[in-house]
């Protein structure tokens, strides 16, 4: 009996290093509290003269930046590049100003946005938080500034609001595509002010819009602790 009691011991201690030597790692493997990177795809103008989301897209990139707070939520400063294309030829609506001539426009446009961001399951690899996933979809919403080159120069504000999918590709390589539609607080993106020729009033009422569909390649950095991990979520 003693013999085997003996042996129970050596197997449980066995057992209980193996748990340690596995846990290790994780245990001293760094969070990361932020991410930078670059982002590619397409910009696409929504106005009065373009009622489709698919038409006259434009290739468009930029630079992106995220910090942490926690595996659920972030903070994303996006600066993007890109073009805004139309032509009062694609819309059948009637304007006043353009009955015996067409407007077609290609305007440059960069957009600089601030925005939250809310992931729906806890990301990350598994080894940086307890539970969390490689892959998860997300929302996101802020405020933004929007330059725009048409006949002259326009700055405006812009709302963003916008849904994606974030996969972690390596311990530190995150890919996300996203869809964001930002709605201007101007009417000029475009070149032209109030074709309609009837005055209007409201924050977001007859006002350009553009939006954002891109594929952004990221990767961490600012390694929080190494030997540590108080996330609770």
């Amino acid at each position: 009996m003693g013999k085997v009691l003996s042996r129970m011991k050596k197997w449980v201690a066995a057992g209980v290093m193996i748990a340690v030597a596995v846990a290790a790692p994780a245990q001293t493997d760094p969070e990361y509290r932020a991410e930078i990177g670059v982002g590619a795809g397409l910009v696409s103008y929504q106005g009065d003269f373009n009622g489709s989301i698919a038409k006259n897209m434009q290739p468009g990139g930029g630079l992106v930046a995220k910090y942490r707070f926690n595996p659920r939520m972030a903070l994303g400063l996006n600066v993007t590049y890109g073009k805004l294309k139309g032509s009062s030829a694609d819309v059948s609506t009637w304007y006043p100003e353009f009955q015996d001539s067409v407007l077609s426009f290609s305007n440059t446009v960069v957009d600089a946005g601030l925005r939250f961001e809310y992931n729906f399951w806890p990301y990350g690899t598994g080894r940086e938080y307890f539970g969390a996933r490689r892959f998860t979809p997300f929302i996101a919403i802020g405020l933004g500034l929007t330059y725009a080159k048409a006949d002259g120069s326009v700055i405006t504000g812009n709302l963003p609001i916008g849904a994606g999918l974030k996969y972690k590709v390596g311990a530190r390589l995150n890919l996300a595509l996203e869809w964001t539609m930002h709605f201007s607080l101007s009417d000029k993106l475009d070149g032209t002010d109030d074709p309609y020729g009837i005055e209007s009033s409201g924050i977001f009422k007859n006002t350009d819009s553009y939006s954002i569909l891109q594929l952004s390649l990221t990767y961490d950095i600012w390694a929080k602790c190494k030997t540590c991990h108080n996330d609770r979520f």
